[in-house]
């Protein structure tokens, strides 16, 4: 589903450049759980932007069901970002002055979606993660927990092939941490391909196969390459 070929990602500090990944080659295949690892700056983060379009490699290639996606322009490649891939972050990057309905219809008005089906989807999704009591709640008045599961439910509007997780428990209690983790393996058991950075050692034995990052290369490679849930 996703190859990389020799992927490399530089920034420019103050006339320094530094190699935030260095030459990384893999290939995820659709229906995996993967947990990304490895200290911090180590370019998880880095990857995972880059698998996600939210960023451009400076040299290498990224094929897409077999699609070279490297160059495309920026219309093009926020159009298969929406499509293909959702997002959970540490941080749950939720609009404050959205309500949790709105910021789960929001990835579907980028992608053209009418009306009505946004909000009877967003409605779903949230009812799907235990919060159809809290579909008109602002975030600010919910707890750690309940945003990550709006951050889950939007991440899913668009019904992407890949949730790519960036630290999904990091800021919740280990309770709550573990309900995202639940829901996480489940969407997985589904079909949705999953890619996790985590530092967290338990919560990357969960996952069917581990990358592990350190100074920005690919150093190791463990578990077996699933095809299908």
């Amino acid at each position: 589903m996703i190859t990389l070929n020799k992927l490399t990602k530089e920034y420019d500090l103050v006339g320094t450049k530094v190699q935030a990944l260095k030459e990384v080659s893999l290939t995820i295949e659709r229906g995996e759980y993967v947990a990304v690892m490895g200290p911090s700056g180590s370019g998880k983060s880095t990857l995972m932007h880059l698998l996600g379009i939210l960023d451009n490699a400076t040299s290498g290639q990224y094929l897409l069901e077999n699609y070279d996606i490297t160059s495309l322009p920026d219309r093009e490649q926020a159009r298969i970002r929406n499509k293909h891939f959702g997002f959970i972050f540490q941080s749950f990057n939720l609009f404050s002055e959205l309500s949790a309905l709105e910021n789960v219809m929001l990835p579907m008005g980028y992608a053209n979606v009418p009306m009505k089906q946004r909000r009877d989807r967003a409605a779903a999704l949230l009812e799907e993660v235990g919060l159809g009591h809290r579909m008109h709640h602002l975030p600010t008045m919910m707890s750690g927990g309940e945003q990550q599961r709006v951050a889950i439910a939007r991440s899913l509007s668009n019904e992407p092939d890949v949730i790519l997780a960036d630290e999904p428990t990091g800021n919740l209690p280990s309770d709550k941490g573990e309900e995202i983790m639940q829901m996480l393996e489940g969407f997985n058991k589904r079909g949705v391909t999953i890619v996790m950075v985590t530092h967290n050692p338990d919560q990357g034995k969960r996952a069917r196969r581990r990358l592990f990052i350190k100074d920005g290369e690919l150093w190791r490679d463990e578990g077996t390459l699933v095809k299908g849930a």
